[in-house]
């Protein structure tokens, strides 16, 4: 089973990657291009659709979706699979739409909910209205392309849901090299860029889905009971499956009082943490939840428990390597990444203080994205939802409580403390999710785990010494050629990565275990 999945997520993966190289060249262009006051303005009205789609379309509704086309598929006619998927995008298409509708008028009122801190600056907050009212329709477009996503999933086709991503990035680098320069309002002209791509990937994804035979006209029909059953998961689902999301906007509320650019640090450093995230993690959530759905359907339990339990063991293999870099190396990351143009030697040293923080959250986000496929595949959304208010505390306690206090006081590095939040809030996420499966019977962690962890923290400690001793002084980065960054953060990239797993080596561990499966 798990060499399957092992290869599935390898596809995800290297098309995710590539996804997430393009989406960083689009941040260096958007750090480089535009000032960090404008940029601000731009990532709020950007964050907010942006937010939407990953509750709905990557959050509850896709966590919804794929075990219930996973069952009809096992147990229906492909007849009525096809009917599923035309009542669902007929049913939730108009939803969005009318969603979209109200928040592109609605545009003044959503900016002062999410960032309050701007209703004094008049042109700022005008400026992210009118970005808003673009990119706002970018919700409709990316939600339908994320259930179609979860179709070609569900069939096991991962390449051109994975592949889609990348035109988003590709057409606004178009945008904001070749096009908003040249016009009057480069800042709103970005923001038609994000309409722009949002069609387009809708219109890519579309004739493969009709291909398969699986789609032919949307269709309002609320009352099935396949949409109906997707609608009931959902409810709860959307604030169970994306709480790291609501965490992020609850900072960027907060980060709208402290001073100009702290939105803009923490989304660049976010991006960043999200760069492994999304071609690992997220790839292998995307991979095993059709698998657990269909083993849960066909009530293997067996398999179902080995499935989560090798993935487990893998994002911890391969995702703590990468925090730990992102704490050991955060100042040479964001300075040749981000330290270029209008962005400033002090906004690369505010975001890798950001980088710093996000780092050690990275594991439990991570574990977030494998652990909550273990409820949603059983169609248990309910104690996700109680499991991530009681995150959604913990972080709003923290933004209030500490944050806060902190500015009044004089901290100088509050937005540090917002990363600290909001991974916190990640860290409870996790180990209530992880603590319900193994109450519940579902996972029963099979042995040798002990003996991993040790192997590597052993893996991971040896790394970061390497890593501190070449980083050096962020300003010395910052005086080379961007040619020059490039090179000595892959010579030094790929020297920690033979030394993380030259130790796991010398430890006993070898990957090739991973590959098998008792599932």
């Amino acid at each position: 089973m798990s060499g399957r999945i092992f290869k599935s997520t390898a596809v995800v993966g290297i098309t995710t990657l590539i996804s997430r190289i393009t989406g960083l060249a689009r941040d260096m262009v958007y750090s480089q291009m535009i000032p960090v006051a404008a940029l601000d303005a731009f990532l709020v009205a950007y964050k907010i659709p942006n937010f939407l789609r990953r509750l709905f379309a990557e959050g509850s509704f896709s966590q919804s979706f794929v075990p219930v086309i996973s069952e009809y598929k096992v147990k229906r006619s492909h007849d009525e699979v096809r009917e599923l998927i035309d009542g669902v995008a007929g049913t939730f298409g108009a939803i969005l739409f009318i969603v979209t509708l109200v928040g592109v008028i609605a545009a003044p009122l959503i900016i002062f909910a999410f960032a309050p801190g701007w209703h004094g600056n008049e042109d700022k907050f005008q400026l992210a209205v009118d970005m808003l009212r673009w990119t706002f329709p970018y919700l409709f477009f990316i939600s339908l392309t994320a259930a179609f996503s979860g179709v070609l999933n569900s069939y096991g086709s991962f390449v051109v849901p994975a592949i889609t991503q990348v035109i988003m990035n590709v057409v606004m680098i178009v945008f904001a090299i070749w096009i908003a320069p040249h016009t009057s309002n480069p800042g709103v002209t970005l923001a038609m860029g994000v309409f722009v791509s949002g069609l387009m990937q809708l219109l890519f994804q579309l004739p493969v889905v009709m291909k398969f035979g699986l789609f032919r006209l949307p269709r309002w029909r609320p009352a099935a009971e396949g949409v109906r059953r997707i609608g009931k998961l959902m409810v709860p689902g959307i604030i169970g499956s994306s709480m790291a999301q609501v965490s992020l906007l609850l900072d960027t509320q907060i980060a709208s009082f402290l001073v100009s650019g702290s939105i803009a640090w923490l989304y660049l450093a976010d991006r960043i943490m999200e760069f492994p995230l999304g071609v690992f993690s997220i790839a292998l959530a995307t991979v095993i939840l059709p698998g657990l759905s269909k083993h849960h359907a066909e009530a293997s339990q067996e398999h179902f428990t080995g499935t989560l339990d090798w993935a487990l063991r893998l994002v911890i293999l391969l995702v703590s390597p990468a925090a730990v870099a992102m704490l050991a190396f955060a100042g040479p990351l964001t300075a040749t990444i981000f330290g270029y143009g209008a962005f400033r030697a002090h906004d690369t040293l505010m975001a890798s203080y950001a980088l710093m923080a996000y780092s050690w959250g990275l594991l439990g986000f991570s574990l977030v994205k494998v652990l909550a496929p273990g409820y949603f595949a059983r169609q248990d959304t309910k104690t996700p939802v109680r499991v991530g208010l009681i995150a959604l505390g913990v972080n709003m306690a923290m933004n209030i409580g500490v944050v806060l206090p902190a500015k009044y006081f004089g901290f100088p590095y509050p937005h540090v403390l917002l990363a600290t939040s909001t991974c916190t809030s990640a860290a409870v996420n996790t180990t209530l999710l992880w603590r319900g499966l193994v109450k519940q019977g579902v996972y029963k962690p099979r042995p040798g785990w002990g003996v991993l962890l040790v192997r590597i923290v052993f893996a991971n400690a040896v790394m970061a010494g390497l890593l501190v001793w070449m980083a050096g002084d962020t300003a010395g980065w910052l005086a080379l050629s961007p040619l020059h960054r490039a090179g000595r953060l892959a010579l030094c990239i790929a020297a920690a990565a033979v030394a993380y797993f030259a130790a796991l080596w010398i430890s006993g561990v070898r990957l090739a275990q991973m590959r098998g499966s008792h599932a």
